[in-house]
Parts: C-alpha cells; sequence; structure tokens
C-alpha cells in the first residue's frame, strides 16, 4: 500500500534528479542461486571480478566525473570484500544495505527475513561502525514484512518498486508510515542487457541499443520533473563494454541544464524534508 506521491521539487531548481546506485553482490549472488556454485570457480569468478576489478575501476570513474554512488551491498560482500567497502567509504559514496546473503525475500519465511536484514547490518557495524539509512532487497522483490522491518530497524529509505517517476512514502499494512520509496524504471538497468551465464544463458545487448534506451529515459524522466534511478552491477557495468556505455551515459546527462547528481539517502532526505513541509502546510 502507498501513499499519494507529493510534488516534490529538486534542489536548486533541477528538473531531475539522476542517482547512480551499484548493487555490489560480489560472489554472494552465486552462492546464494545454488550452493553447488561453491565449487564452480568460473561461475564464481563473475562475482569476484566486481570486486576485483569493477569496483576500483568504477571508483576511479567517479572520482574523475566528480560524482557520488550508492552502492547497495550484502553483508556477505562487507565480511568477504571489506578492503573494496572501505575504498567506498573512503571515497565518500553511500553504503546502502541489500541483505547479508542475497536471499530473496519470502513472505514465507519471515524468520530469514528478520535474518538477512540483521546480518547485514551487523556486519557493516562490525567492520566500520556504520549504520545505512538505505536499502534495496534482493533481486528488488519486496513485501510488508520487509517493509514492516525496515520501519523497526529505523531505515530512511528502500528502492524496489516501479510504480512511480518520483519518491512517495509506502503506507504499512496497519496504516503506518513506512518507508520512503525511491522507485525504478524497469529499463534503467544493465542486469538484462549485460548478464549472462551458461546456465541462464541470455542475449547480450549491444552499446547502440543500451545506451538509447537509457538517453530516452533520461530525456523524458527530466522532461516530466522525475528520478532517473540507474541500478547497476559492478560485476556488469564494470566490464569495458558496459563501463563505456556509463560514461557515454553521463556524458549525455550533462548535456543538459538543471540536473542534480545525488545518492540515495540525499534524494530521500529531500523528500521527508518537503513532505514535512506540507504537514506543517496543511495543518495551519
Amino acid at each position: 500500500m502507498t501513499a499519494d506521491t507529493i510534488p516534490i521539487k529538486w534542489p536548486g531548481g533541477a528538473k531531475c534528479a539522476v542517482c547512480l546506485t551499484f548493487d555490489f553482490d560480489a560472489e554472494s549472488l552465486w552462492l546464494n542461486q545454488d550452493p553447488k556454485n561453491a565449487e564452480q570457480i568460473a561461475t564464481l569468478s563473475l562475482g569476484h571480478y566486481g570486486a576485483k576489478v569493477a569496483v576500483p575501476k568504477i571508483l576511479e570513474f567517479l572520482r574523475a566525473e566528480g560524482l557520488k554512488g550508492t552502492f547497495f551491498t550484502p553483508g556477505w560482500t562487507v565480511d568477504n570484500h571489506t578492503n573494496r567497502v572501505e575504498a567506498i567509504l573512503k571515497d565518500g559514496h553511500e553504503l546502502a544495505h541489500h541483505g547479508y546473503m542475497h536471499r530473496w525475500p519470502n513472505p514465507d519465511k519471515p524468520a530469514e527475513i528478520v535474518e538477512e536484514l540483521d546480518k547485514g547490518l551487523d556486519a557493516m557495524q562490525r567492520h566500520f561502525g556504520y549504520r545505512p539509512k538505505g536499502h534495496r532487497p534482493p533481486a528488488s522483490e519486496t513485501n510488508h514484512i520487509v517493509l514492516e522491518e525496515l520501519v523497526k530497524r529505523g531505515f530512511l529509505y528502500t528502492s524496489a518498486c516501479k510504480d512511480d517517476i518520483n519518491p512517495y512514502r509506502h503506507v504499512l499494512r496497519d496504516g503506518r508510515p513506512g518507508p520512503i520509496e525511491l522507485p525504478q524504471q524497469p529499463s534503467l538497468g544493465d542486469w538484462g542487457y549485460g548478464a549472462t551465464h551458461i546456465k541462464a544463458p541470455r542475449p547480450l545487448f549491444p552499446r547502440e541499443h543500451v545506451l538509447s534506451i537509457w538517453q530516452d529515459e533520461f530525456e523524458m524522466l527530466r522532461e516530466w520533473g522525475g528520478l532517473v534511478m540507474v541500478v547497476m552491477h559492478p560485476q556488469v557495468s564494470g566490464r569495458p563494454l558496459r563501463m563505456k556505455i556509463l560514461r557515454e551515459f553521463i556524458a549525455h546527462t550533462r548535456k543538459f541544464d538543471k540536473v542534480w547528481y545525488a545518492t540515495g539517502q540525499e534524494i530521500a532526505e529531500v523528500f521527508q524534508a518537503q513532505e514535512r513541509a506540507a504537514k506543517r502546510a496543511a495543518a495551519e
């Protein structure tokens, strides 16, 4: 259940917000997908590439562009690629929650949902004394239990749903306010265009196709005043061709004025401030 979207004004008179997000799954995605993958070195290497090569390249690119991103990171990745997560934080990027072992939240297993949330939080606390504000469930799939547990743990926002072009506030089953939602557009991702595996083969899309889709989505979302939520994975968008796509996409967005580049937390905080102002105005 969701509340009505309030009209949002982007900072500085911007016409849209661009949020660059990276789901830093590393090997956790493959280990959760099939326990037998623990012995499949080549399969695991797909995820390992994300930590070994992709994250340093992405951080280098973001530094050169003067941009900050949001890295949704499972606790397993924090525990097993701590140095890469440390580099993300050192560069001033947002570290956000993405479960622990990349398990999809199953409403029939509420205890597992709680475990994934708490183990992910514990990993960030143990290594960095860090408490994330944002959450994206693995596979960007959520349910009422997840939303309720996020509120209990004080999360500011989540990012999974695809039912709007602007942030909005969830309403829990009992009518209480839920977390803020930073919605996605299904076409503004990388996995469906650039990921394949021998057990789940899919066609790979060339640069021209992906770039044209991302550019057109950006231009229309800017025209509509919306949120450009780009959902990427280092093990996909950190590959050479996909990095070229990201570089050219950012260059395209810079041709337009009044574009605000922000992290998920920054966007959620702007929404929260305007929501509070609207409530005060309505009470007067």
